[in-house]
């Protein structure tokens, strides 16, 4: 099986927008549950919801990829599965180093989905030295200054960032100058990086920010919605009556430039 680092994607010399790349993915992810139910084919319409886009998108983006789809049929999920595979570059093995084994570095390197993807952890890599020796999902962790040694060996191209944002530039130039030429940034910064190196940038607290963000909007919609519907249609104005001063009943709240309340007229 070919390695990461002898071989990259044929979707960018094939003029693939990056919106469409993106997409991909959630094509895949759609397909893979679709082949798990033993399903054999779908339709445009069907894919597209299942991956929350719409179909005259889907069928624009499969039309950068070729002509997998039968008119009247449908896709043939496995096919397709592979089709989708092969143009992100998952039908080969892509050694990954994950640098920065705290909580999140760890969560990472536990998780099952990268295996089922492609995706191979090579090496675990912290700069504690007591955390050197130590496992974690199976895979001893070690000391940074070995960081260069490890993507020599392994022939890695793709790192994953997930120390704290202070020592995360220092950590991505190691792993630039070391070959490196993807990195999935997760420390909570800014990455600068030369012309030919890609940063797909992770920041969940962004992301909770912005969850925020739409639940306060929501929650004020909720609260305006019960005024407007009790108050869908306001009474008429009315232009006040100023009773004579001192009488009973006289109006003693604001008045206009000469003494008298102010008509309101209506719209």
């Amino acid at each position: 099986m070919a390695t990461g680092r002898t071989h990259r994607p044929a979707t960018r010399s094939r003029g693939i927008p990056e919106a469409t790349v993106a997409r991909l993915p959630l094509y895949l992810r759609a397909l893979t549950a679709l082949s798990e139910r033993s399903v054999p084919t779908v339709s445009s319409e069907e894919l597209a919801t299942a991956a929350g886009v719409n179909s005259a998108k889907l069928r624009k983006d499969f039309s950068y990829l070729g002509s997998y789809g039968t008119r009247g049929v449908g896709y043939d999920v496995e096919y397709l599965v592979y089709q989708i595979s092969r143009e992100l570059g998952l039908t080969q093995d892509w050694p990954v180093v994950i640098v920065g084994i705290g909580n999140l570095g760890a969560a990472l390197a536990n998780y099952g989905g990268f295996a089922s993807r492609g995706f191979r952890v090579a090496a675990l890599i912290d700069a504690d030295p007591t955390m050197a020796g130590k496992p974690v999902a199976g895979i001893p962790v070690q000391h940074t200054d070995e960081l260069e040694k490890i993507i020599t060996d392994n022939g890695v191209s793709i790192g994953v960032i997930a120390t704290p944002a202070g020592a995360a530039q220092q950590v991505c130039d190691r792993l630039v100058a070391a070959g490196i030429t993807s990195i999935l940034n997760f420390a909570p910064t800014v990455l600068s990086v030369p012309d030919g190196v890609d940063v797909r940038k992770v920041d969940l607290s962004i992301e909770l920010q912005i969850l925020a963000f739409h639940e306060q909007r929501k929650a004020g919609e909720e609260v305006g919605a019960p005024e407007e519907a009790a108050g869908a249609v306001p009474p008429p104005p009315v232009t006040p009556h100023r009773a004579p001063s001192g009488a009973p009943g006289a109006d003693s709240g604001r008045q206009g430039p000469d003494g008298d309340v102010p008509a309101v007229m209506p719209a």
